[in-house]
C-alpha cells in the first residue's frame, strides 16, 4: 500500500542502489489497519529564479523520498514478496520525480512561475497517486504474483531509461 507525505518528516532520498529493508519501516501499525504494510513515499521540489538581463533562469531540484516514520508493516504476515512490492512503491515515486524534472526542464515559465510550478507539482502528485493505486489494484497488493512480476519488469525498465 502507498501513502504520500510532505516536508517535515524523516526522509530517505531515492537512489538507484538503495533497497528498502523491513528495518526501514519505523512507523506504528495503525489500529485496525487492513494492509500488511504501507510505504510512505513521495516527491518534493524546490526552485529559485535569477535574471540575466531580461531573461529568467530557473534552478530546481525534484526528489523522491521514503518516509520511515510513516511507513510500517506487520511482521507476522509480511515476507520478501511484500517487501519487493513496497520497494516498487518507492521506485514509482522516483519515476514521477523524473517526470516532474522533465516537465520543469521543458516548460517556458512566465513571471507567474510560483503558480506554474505548483500546478505542475499538483498534477504530478495526482498522476503519481493514480499510478500507485493502479499498481496496488493490478497486483492485488502483491498477492497476484504473475502481475507483481509484470510490474517489477515494467518499473525496472522505466528506471533504466534516461
Amino acid at each position: 500500500m502507498f501513502s504520500s507525505y510532505s516536508w517535515g518528516q524523516e526522509e530517505v532520498l531515492w537512489q538507484p542502489d538503495k533497497r528498502l529493508y523491513w528495518r526501514d519501516f519505523k512507523g506504528k501499525v495503525p489500529p485496525g489497519a487492513g494492509a500488511a504494510a504501507t510505504t510512505a513515499s513521495g516527491i518534493s521540489y524546490q526552485f529559485s529564479t535569477s535574471y540575466r538581463g531580461s531573461e529568467m533562469h530557473v534552478d530546481y531540484e525534484v526528489n523522491a523520498f521514503f518516509y520511515p516514520t510513516k511507513s510500517w508493516y506487520k511482521p507476522k504476515i509480511c515476507n520478501d514478496v511484500t517487501l519487493v512490492h513496497e520497494q516498487l512503491h518507492f521506485d514509482i515515486s522516483e519515476l514521477f520525480a523524473r517526470r516532474m524534472r522533465k516537465k520543469m526542464a521543458t516548460t517556458g515559465f512566465t513571471k507567474n512561475i510560483k503558480a506554474e510550478v505548483k500546478a505542475i507539482y499538483r498534477k504530478t502528485l495526482k498522476e503519481l497517486n493514480d499510478y500507485q493505486n493502479r499498481y496496488d489494484n493490478e497486483t492485488d497488493y502483491s498477492r497476484n504474483i504473475p502481475q507483481q512480476k509484470v510490474w517489477i519488469q515494467k518499473i525496472e525498465k522505466a528506471l533504466s531509461e534516461r
